[in-house]
């Protein structure tokens, strides 16, 4: 071909390349508007949620150990109770759920229940201490339970951020045109709390 073929050609390869970029870019945008990134933006978001859920029930587990030494300090003979509470940690610490588990309903119900046996230990543990007035004004005491309250409403503030995160994502998965990219991914329902009333209620911590 010669040098004129090919400048006669340039501006026609150049124009196409033109309307290719231009389609692509009417395509992301058309994509965009009909939710493509809306089940990864929700997703992310569930799985940020539960990481807080998680973050918070360790924050309580991490003062158990300083509140079950105090309590014994006073109160030697409530040796079950103390032993409860000290089982039911070790327990609620081992059942952990990653963020690639979350579409697990088994998973979700077993962390459930490690830290409800957790929350009721506690609670028995709050009791007995209803029995001794020396450890109820012990101020390391009084900081603990301080410190346990705090983390409890931290805990019910994040589980319900989570239920909120999944409501969402699920909803989305299963309505059109969500369903459709749901399938395009992959994705599945992913599991959350029971929200029975003898599930959300945090144990009793005031005096």
């Amino acid at each position: 071909m010669s040098m004129v073929g090919e400048a006669r050609l340039g501006p026609v390869a150049t124009g196409r390349r033109l309307v290719l970029f231009g389609a692509l870019i009417a395509a992301a945008v058309l994509l965009s508007g009909c939710g493509i990134n809306t089940i990864p933006t929700l997703e992310e978001r569930a799985k940020g949620a539960w990481s807080e859920v998680q973050n918070q029930y360790q924050r309580r587990a991490e003062l158990i150990p300083n509140l079950v030494e105090t309590v014994r300090g006073y109160a030697r003979q409530e040796r079950e109770v103390l032993t409860q509470v000290i089982e039911a940690r070790a327990k609620a610490t081992q059942v952990q759920v990653r963020t690639d588990q979350l579409t697990d309903p088994e998973a979700i119900r077993k962390f459930q229940e490690a830290q409800a046996q957790l929350s009721g230990a506690l609670g028995r543990l709050i009791a007995v201490s209803e029995n001794y007035p020396d450890l109820k004004s012990n101020q390391n005491f009084l900081a603990l339970q301080s410190q346990l309250e705090g983390t409890e409403n931290r805990i019910a503030v994040a589980r319900r951020d989570y239920i909120q995160a999944v409501q969402a994502y699920n909803t989305e998965t299963r309505t059109f045109p969500g369903r459709l990219w749901a399938i395009v991914y992959g994705a599945k329902p992913m599991a959350t709390f029971s929200t029975t009333e003898e599930n959300q209620r945090p144990p009793q911590v005031k005096f």
